[in-house]
């Protein structure tokens, strides 16, 4: 996008996703501003492109966060789609990078390209750059991927960075000993806050869902819908606050026992008591 007339003297464009200002008179002619003149701000081809900087900030976390879902859920999604949203530059910097397999097990690699004729451009483990088009592909989430540590291995040589966070997320693998718990999990269990909204500003800052008396998250694994849930208290509340244990729900709200969770969901859990129990106070819980 060009610099556009904001009045006598002035031009406006977006530059990194924000307004900037430049002179086209007199000796700072053609120099980008440091500070706006309250007159070029409140300019309407000014007060547009902000309102259009902040629409694409809106985009490119929609996107993100659609990116996500589908990795998180292993869903397919077709080829054909990634094609078509492969110019927009939000969805591309969502999509790059990340994890792809095809049809056959062994046709996986890093995404780094889509073509008009729905083809994908993937960097194989092996350092070959091949052509994938098949109808559809997932984007696994980490726990699924065999070779996970050489994936890892070979994705920081290749000088691999994720919008969407999937190589690198940290998981956590079902133990043999989940049949021991018979409805939840209680190793992040009695972190402690100054306040209940503390805890629960916590969890909605790291994008979970507060409902009631529990920290949320909805995960589809191996095609069910399945919630992990970590108490954090009663609302309004007063005193203190702290982590309970770790359960899981099924499409129905019934209380599912650990041994009948499904890697991904087991991992998404783990992964959000682990964050909830680390914003604890100073001192207190594991290893204080």
């Amino acid at each position: 996008m060009g610099w556009l007339s904001a009045g006598d003297g002035y031009e406006v464009a977006l530059v990194e996703g924000r307004v900037a200002a430049r002179a086209t008179s007199g000796r700072a002619a053609g120099r980008q501003l440091t500070s706006m003149p309250k007159a070029v701000r409140e300019h309407p081809e000014a007060v547009r492109l902000r309102r259009f900087a902040q629409w694409l900030d809106r985009h490119a976390a929609a996107c993100v966060a659609r990116v996500d879902t589908w990795m998180v859920s292993s869903l397919p999604v077709p080829t054909g789609l990634l094609a078509r949203v492969w110019p927009d530059e939000a969805w591309r910097t969502a999509l790059r990078d990340l994890v792809v397999v095809g049809d056959d097990p062994d046709e996986v690699g890093f995404l780094r390209d889509a073509t008009d004729a729905g083809a994908l451009r993937v960097v194989r483990p092996d350092g070959e750059t091949v052509r994938l088009s098949p109808r559809t592909v997932t984007l696994p989430h980490p726990v699924l991927l065999p070779g996970l540590a050489d994936l890892r291995e070979f994705a920081v040589e290749l000088g691999v960075t994720q919008r969407v966070e999937q190589i690198y997320r940290e998981t956590w693998s079902k133990p043999d000993s989940a049949s021991q718990w018979a409805t939840s999990v209680g190793q992040f269990a009695g972190g402690t806050y100054d306040s209940r909204p503390g805890l629960a500003a916590r969890a909605a800052s790291l994008g979970y869902r507060v409902s009631g008396a529990y920290a949320t998250c909805r995960i589809r694994d191996c095609g069910l819908s399945v919630e992990a849930v970590v108490w954090i208290g009663e609302p309004h509340r007063d005193g203190e606050a702290e982590t309970g244990g770790l359960g899981w729900r099924d499409g129905d709200g019934r209380a599912l026992p650990p041994a009948e969770v499904g890697p991904v969901a087991w991992s998404e859990g783990m992964r959000m008591a682990a964050a909830l129990y680390a914003g604890r106070k100073a001192g207190e819980g594991m290893g204080a």
